[in-house]
């Protein structure tokens, strides 16, 4: 099985398929995933696979890190598009994410100031203001929502502890458009059933709580990588079409990734 864990605190840059030349800030264990989601298609594999045995990188080593690399970018003349909080797992889980955000875009301002800063996030923290404060603060505040049907987001998402849709829905909306949703579709089977997605069964009550949400943008995907649930397939581009197509109709900014 290939997974992917990321180095920490700083990684890449990589050429991202969403976001352009991304330099990657891990704010998770760099031998390790911690994660409020396992997720069936995640490209780091099942959390309990990949169990850390380091802490998480203080704020002070972000920082460090970060400045050291955005130096030696400027120095190569080879700057970011964007800097992305990413990597082995959910980056609100840090104990100091919102201090942490405020001094990334203290030193975006300084290096890079035409860099957007993004983060990644599978949205089961933002009921906290601390979070919820803190992305409102970000270029690009790109959060998870697979679905609306608790049920496959049980089979697909699995969250680790507690999660009341209703509650996060509530807070996307709260966003007011500063945010970004992203959607994965894909085929297959996981476990015996069927994890299809791009039916109308489940598009079309997305879309409406999409609507609802009003984001300034809408990114759907399907698998890119190998995934540590065997059985899964890409949704294919005409798939994908479709969706977009569904979202432009209901007046939502939306594009696909392949």
């Amino acid at each position: 099985m290939a997974t992917i864990i990321f180095p920490s605190p700083i990684f890449g840059p990589i050429k991202s398929r969403r976001l352009g030349i991304s330099l990657g800030i891990n704010l998770l264990p760099g031998d390790g995933k911690v994660c409020t989601f396992d997720c069936i298609y995640c490209e780091c594999g099942f959390n309990a696979d990949h169990k850390p045995h380091t802490r998480f990188p203080s704020r002070e080593e972000v920082t460090v890190a970060l400045e050291k690399k955005l130096q030696q970018m400027k120095d190569e003349g080879a700057m970011p598009d964007v800097l992305t909080f990413a990597g082995n797992g959910e980056p609100t889980i840090h104990p100091h994410f919102a201090e942490i955000i405020d001094d990334t875009i203290a030193l975006r301002d300084r290096y890079c100031p035409e860099a957007k800063v993004s983060v990644l996030s599978n949205s089961t923290r933002i009921t906290r203001p601390d979070v919820f404060e803190a992305l409102l603060k970000v270029d690009n505040n790109i959060l998870k929502l697979d679905t609306i049907d608790p049920a496959y987001i049980g089979c697909i998402d699995r969250p680790t502890g507690e999660y009341d849709l209703e509650a996060i829905l509530e807070r996307m909306r709260a966003f007011n458009g500063r945010i970004v949703v992203q959607t994965m579709f894909l085929k297959g089977v996981a476990d015996g059933k069927n994890v299809d997605n791009t039916g109308d069964a489940y598009v079309k009550p997305w879309i409406e709580a999409v609507r609802q949400i009003a984001p300034r943008e809408v990114m759907i995907y399907t698998i890119d990588r190998e995934t540590p649930m065997k059985g899964l397939e890409k949704a294919t581009k005409d798939e994908l079409d479709r969706i977009v197509r569904m979202l432009e109709d209901a007046g939502i900014k939306a594009s696909a990734s392949y």
